[in-house]
């Protein structure tokens, strides 16, 4: 659906992502979106992850979304191309994340330059709208992750002695330590996380759709005090480029439905135990499969030392193992893709939901058990759930992956549940963004020069 609404004049936006790409993907893609009702978009990052984003801007956007470097200090160990999250060792995380709060002089001045009507910034910087409102400039708050991780997050922020109201979504024991990662931060993370909202002007954007997680975002916004606009799942399309490419001439020989593909993130790398029973699950499970791994940036590892002995032969044309990276959306989009073994992430989540791709959740750390929770609740996926020390089992893999895509019983339940939220999303549309140009406009306009910030 189109919107009528592009009557304003032509508006500025500076876009502030994080440096991870499942951050600067939903960023761009609501860029592009935008770019089409009177928006020019300029976005931010370092040098490292832009060179990755130019080719999906190319010809068609490459007079409506500018992109600006962002040019973090140098510290020890953290070269210019580890200025992103993208493959970086978990040991220099902490290292990325000084380098970035660092660059506030920096992001200062790329404010006074450009001179947008409006920032738009994510969860990790809320020093970014405290340094916009010095331009007068308002500021809204973009969180990629879903309302439901959120909803769970900022309640046992803000309650923490009460249960969460709904019971649908929780962690296993198992994942006591994932809980403990997403919850206890220290003070200061809190106190950021609660500073980022309320300095948000008027509104908080929020990844997703009423139709998923409608009830979450009802009660993430009683929480915040705050309007949360969802804005869709801002899944982007699959690009004709990779055609001739080996995956997709290898997918081009499969069946209709008949192949899994599995992935786990740009940034989450499997163990070593991991890999090892995902690897018999899939030898196990006799479906066709593509799966892509990855390591760290720096580590020389062969893939096949990582694999069971002897499991490249004994799959042989059945499976494809990648190693790195892998087009997710054009192959998402193939018919011969019928499940997605995945870790739950909030993108992955949408785009298989945007393409009926019913979902093997296998989820890591973090956000990820709840959106695999959210996933079993709306009836498009079912979980491999581990065993009760937390560990990935075969059989388990094995016997979750032919029920989604094989299994005539549970398993076609599932296929068209998955079916129908393709066919809802498709016919949204983009209604969402409609609100999201509504709301910016509104701020873009008010005259009000304030710096009620703390």
């Amino acid at each position: 659906m189109e919107s009528l609404n592009t009557n304003h004049k032509t508006l500025h936006v500076l876009m502030f992502p994080w440096l991870a790409h499942g951050h600067i993907s939903p960023y761009l893609e609501l860029a592009k979106r935008l770019t089409k009702r009177n928006f020019i978009v300029h976005l931010c990052s370092t040098p490292a992850n832009l060179s990755s984003i130019k080719p999906k801007i190319g010809e068609k956007f490459a007079l409506s979304i500018h992109l600006v470097e962002l040019h973090l200090p140098t510290l020890p160990n953290l070269p210019p191309c580890y200025h992103t999250t993208n493959g970086l060792p978990l040991d220099l995380m902490p290292k990325l994340k000084q380098a970035f709060e660092m660059s506030k002089p920096y992001f200062s001045n790329i404010l006074a330059s450009v001179k947008p009507d409006l920032l738009v910034y994510d969860f990790l910087q809320p020093w970014a709208p405290l340094i916009a409102s010095r331009y007068h400039i308002p500021a809204v708050e973009f969180i990629t992750s879903s309302s439901t991780m959120n909803a769970y997050m900022f309640h046992f922020f803000m309650k923490p002695n009460e249960e969460f109201p709904f019971d649908s979504i929780f962690y296993h024991d198992y994942e006591f330590v994932h809980r403990a990662n997403l919850l206890a931060s220290s003070d200061r993370v809190r106190k950021d996380a609660c500073k980022g909202i309320k300095r948000s002007s008027d509104i908080v954007l929020i990844k997703g759709f009423k139709e998923i997680e409608g009830r979450y975002n009802d009660y993430l916004s009683s929480l915040l005090e705050k309007k949360v606009v969802q804005v869709g799942a801002l899944v982007q399309d699959p690009s004709n480029e990779f055609e001739g490419l080996e995956i997709i001439d290898w997918l081009d020989k499969k069946a209709k439905n008949s192949t899994v593909f599995v992935s786990f993130g740009s940034e989450y790398f499997l163990t070593q135990e991991d890999i090892e029973q995902i690897a018999l699950g899939l030898e196990l499970s006799k479906v066709n499969f593509i799966w892509v791994i990855r390591f760290p940036k720096g580590e020389k590892i062969n893939l096949e030392e990582v694999l069971p002995l002897g499991f490249v032969e004994r799959v042989g044309e059945r499976g494809l193992v990648v190693e790195g990276w892998a087009p997710q959306a054009k192959i998402l989009g193939h018919e011969s893709i019928g499940g997605f073994v995945s870790h739950c992430g909030c993108s992955s989540m949408m785009e298989s939901m945007k393409f009926g791709v019913p979902i093997i959740a296998m989820p890591m750390h973090l956000d990820q058990p709840l959106n695999a929770r959210l996933v079993e609740e709306i009836g498009v996926g079912v979980e491999v759930v581990r065993n009760g020390f937390g560990k990935l089992e075969k059989e388990e893999v094995a016997t979750v992956i032919r029920r989604v895509v094989v299994d005539e019983c549970g398993g076609e339940v599932v296929r068209k549940k998955a079916r129908d939220m393709s066919v809802k999303i498709k016919a949204k549309g983009d209604e969402e963004i409609d609100e999201v140009v509504e709301e910016f406009v509104k701020l873009c306009t008010k005259k009000k020069k304030s710096n009620g910030f703390h």
